[in-house]
């Protein structure tokens, strides 16, 4: 009985499906998403090739990647995306030219996916992290594919993700400090929120003044890292830093700090509007949320992952292994639900699980109700993709289930841009795979454990009391929901 009680406790349900709330800027990846997708897609409508487009849906997916980061921090990371996309396509396209074995295929694909999944943890892309770069390697490994088409294919992928990396810092023209004047303002009104909890009397640990203290110091390293990132001094960048600054000071003294003044800033410092004037007051901060030290060198960051990628290779090839066992024709379906679980620990890991089934399950269905519509011909096809992309990235900051719903029908449909398929056949596959690579993926994770990580967890897990008892930041924690640690919070 305790050990049924135990593995309940470590392998909850209840809230892993809970919706959260919205993100603020939800509707921007979503927007960006579709600029990026919509006119490759379109202008090989026009040109009678959307079998092609597997190709440049791999450079659109580009402009999924960091929203939350100012726009010189951005520049950078999408680009070095791109190249990881590139390389990885590039591996899976010249492996499917040289060999049709499908056990070196799925071979292939799993290593591919844990490096993707290291280098992506090492270098803190942030959401959607690793994920859509093996959907995008792992799909290429089993289509059909010959040495002479291979430059085509990976121009086609490199000039959508130019045009990604444009949509991406096209809003940087007319809003050039726009996410860090959206850090700041957080940082402000979760300052607020922590002062007015304060007021009331909340000592209880654990309890609303607790949690708020946590989340506003989580929002002020944010700040505090996102203003770092840009690396170039402005007046608006110093103006924005004594902001914070000030939100950092009435975090260590809430009893002295003026909360309405505090949302009145943040929203004075959203939209272009010049930044309030307030005193310089450096160096009288003490909620320990100066700036991080340098990133050691990749190398170093990348040893202690070591478990992971391990992990990451186990479960993707024998889920892989598994669905080929099956008879099933798309064994890549089963290695990507397996490369999507790994979390920080086994009950996160779980709760991916959990949340991937039960999208996948229901988005199988929306595929169901979909097909007649998008089988009416190709521009149905391709305005139904572009509605699921909308809704994929406007609904998986929610819960990563949600998103999924609209996931699985865009990946089902992207199948049929060569030529339409028999619906019943896709969806058995689909669902067979996701079942087969959830329960293998989890098998991995438990043969595999990652003590340091998990040690890691747990000391996160204690963040608010020591947050309360000592007024110092514990660094970012990852979502309950999703597993990923929120993007703005990485240097």
């Amino acid at each position: 009985m305790k050990l049924v009680t135990g593995m309940s406790d470590r392998l909850p349900l209840a809230g892993v499906l809970r919706l959260g709330r919205p993100s603020d800027i939800w509707f921007k990846p979503a927007l960006s998403v579709v600029a990026a997708v919509a006119p490759p897609n379109l202008a090989l409508l026009v040109l009678g090739r959307l079998d092609l487009a597997m190709y440049t849906m791999a450079g659109s997916l580009c402009a999924l990647y960091a929203h939350s980061r100012p726009y010189a921090a951005r520049a950078r990371v999408l680009a070095w995306v791109a190249l990881g996309m590139l390389g990885g396509l590039a591996t899976a396209l010249v492996t499917a030219s040289l060999t049709g074995s499908a056990v070196v295929l799925v071979t292939v694909g799993a290593v591919l996916a844990a490096a993707q999944k290291a280098l992506c943890d090492a270098t803190r892309v942030g959401p959607p992290g690793n994920v859509v770069l093996t959907f995008i390697s792992s799909a290429a490994l089993f289509a059909p594919q010959t040495p002479d088409r291979i430059p085509g294919h990976l121009a086609l992928a490199a000039a959508a993700a130019a045009w990604a990396w444009l949509v991406g810092m096209a809003p940087g023209l007319p809003r050039p400090h726009g996410p860090e004047r959206r850090a700041a303002s957080g940082a402000l009104n979760a300052t607020a929120a922590y002062v007015e909890t304060a007021g009331a009397g909340d000592k209880a640990e654990g309890g609303p003044g607790d949690t708020a203290r946590a989340h506003a110091t989580a929002a002020v390293q944010a700040a505090r890292h996102a203003l770092l990132s840009t690396r170039r001094p402005t007046e608006t960048r110093a103006a924005l830093e004594r902001l914070v600054v000030r939100a950092e000071v009435a975090l260590a003294s809430p009893a002295d700090a003026d909360p309405a003044l505090l949302r009145a800033w943040a929203r004075q410092v959203r939209g272009n509007r010049p930044v309030p004037e307030v005193d310089d007051l450096t160096g009288l901060t003490g909620t320990g949320t100066e700036p991080a030290s340098p990133h050691a060198p990749l190398w170093h960051r990348l040893r202690p992952l070591a478990p992971l990628a391990v992990r990451t290779a186990l479960g993707c090839a024998l889920a892989g292994y598994a669905s080929l066992a099956l008879g099933i024709g798309r064994p890549y379906w089963a290695l990507v639900t397996a490369a999507s679980l790994y979390q920080a620990n086994l009950t996160l890991t779980w709760g991916r699980g959990v949340q991937r089934v039960v999208g996948n399950l229901l988005g199988v269905l929306l595929f169901a109700a979909l097909v007649p519509l998008a089988h009416t011909g190709d521009v149905a096809l391709v305005l139904c993709c572009l509605a699921l992309n909308f809704g994929a990235e406007a609904l998986i900051a929610r819960n990563y289930w949600l998103g999924s719903v609209c996931v699985t029908p865009m990946a089902l449909l992207i199948t049929e841009f060569a030529g339409f398929q028999e619906p019943g056949r896709l969806i058995t596959e689909r669902v067979v795979d996701t079942v087969v690579g959830a329960l293998v993926g989890l098998v991995a994770a438990v043969a595999v454990p990652d003590r340091r990580r998990q040690r890691v967890v747990r000391t996160e897990r204690t963040g608010p009391r020591t947050l309360a008892a000592t007024g110092r930041s514990q660094g970012p924690r990852p979502d309950r929901r999703t597993g990923e640690t929120t993007e703005g919070v990485r240097p």
